[in-house]
């Protein structure tokens, strides 16, 4: 089983992205209807984001195509990569995807998990030389952006759930476009906040993962937003709080990866990308452990466990092939570049 990105997996998922960004149907649109008027299909709605099942998986497998584009400028894929972004990332298109964002009834439209990703492609695409596509989607980016920074004052409590309202997950992402973007006061933002909603934990039990339908570890992916936010010193005392006693593979559920029963079952589907995300905190996690240090070895071997239960269903139903490419890179590049 690989645990690296290599130039064969990159073009697999590129291929798996390609296609379904442009496939319009079967859609599950997360749309408010204030009329008839706004009875309109997916591609009239977004006609950037329309395909891949919904609006956020078409988002982050842009993303995962902007990521093969630069590792791998030179692969097959690339020029059909470079042709998409040149068809799509176009002003009157961004244009319209803002506009839909202006209805006052898409208020909570995709947050956080949605709003996470768009910045996360924006930060892709700024490290991309040589194409406008990052300044012509800028204005996307900065709506999404403005979102957090309205939201995030607001919100009193975190969302601790194993889905897309996870917002540790939802922090974790945007802090890449921060930077990226050399934001340095959405950054403080999202690290006070992660600081107000996560400070105090201590030894978490994780005793509620995997729920039936979780694609990500709420326990894991807060450490991992943590340590992302964190300076390393400060992360270390936290995470040494929060996870006491990994070393002796407690809380047992995070080291066991979830069992699959059905993946034509969407819901269902969504523990392969548990699995695949699992492996993504374990390694990040792994990554800023001392090398030294013996939960290192723990948060290595339990990546590699779970990367082996998710990378071979990545493909084969659509519940499933639509997304879990995203996580799949994730996880085999988690520690291997910098953040933007």
């Amino acid at each position: 089983m690989p645990n690296e990105l290599t130039v064969e997996l990159a073009e697999r998922f590129a291929r798996i992205a390609l296609g379904h960004v442009g496939r319009e149907y079967p859609n599950k649109p997360d749309h408010v209807l204030a009329g008839p008027q706004d009875a309109r299909t997916p591609r009239e709605l977004h006609p950037i984001f329309y395909g891949s099942y919904d609006w956020h998986s078409c988002v982050h497998s842009y993303w995962l195509l902007a990521r093969v584009l630069r590792r791998f400028p030179d692969t097959a894929a690339a020029t059909e990569i470079a042709a998409l972004f040149d068809a799509q990332f176009t002003p009157d298109k961004v244009a319209a995807e803002c506009a839909y964002l202006a209805q006052p009834t898409t208020r909570g439209f995709k947050r956080p998990y949605g709003w996470a990703w768009l910045l996360k492609l924006a930060a892709e695409l700024t490290l991309l030389p040589g194409r406008d596509w990052s300044a012509t989607l800028a204005p996307l980016a900065e709506a999404f952006a403005q979102r957090f920074r309205d939201f995030l004052p607001l919100a009193t409590y975190p969302v601790r759930v194993g889905t897309h309202f996870n917002t540790a997950f939802g922090l974790r992402m945007a802090a890449d476009y921060a930077d990226a973007t050399q934001d340095a006061a959405l950054a403080t933002l999202l690290r006070e906040t992660a600081l107000r909603w996560y400070a105090e934990d201590v030894d978490c039990p994780a005793w509620g993962e995997p729920s039936g339908d979780d694609f990500q570890s709420s326990a894991l992916i807060e450490a991992e937003c943590m340590r992302r936010l964190l300076a390393p010193e400060t992360f270390q005392l936290w995470f040494s709080r929060f996870l006491p006693r990994i070393e002796q593979h407690q809380p047992p559920t995070l080291f066991t990866p979830a069992s699959v029963s059905d993946r034509s079952d969407g819901k269902i589907a969504h523990l392969d990308g548990l699995n695949l995300g699992r492996a993504w905190c374990w390694r990040a996690l792994a990554g800023a452990l001392p090398a030294d240090d013996p939960r290192r070895v723990v948060a290595t071997e339990a990546a590699e466990r779970h990367l082996a239960a998710g990378l071979p269903h990545i493909a084969g139903d659509y519940m499933g092939e639509h997304w879990l490419a995203t996580f799949a890179l994730l996880a085999l590049e988690a520690g291997a570049l910098p953040s933007p």
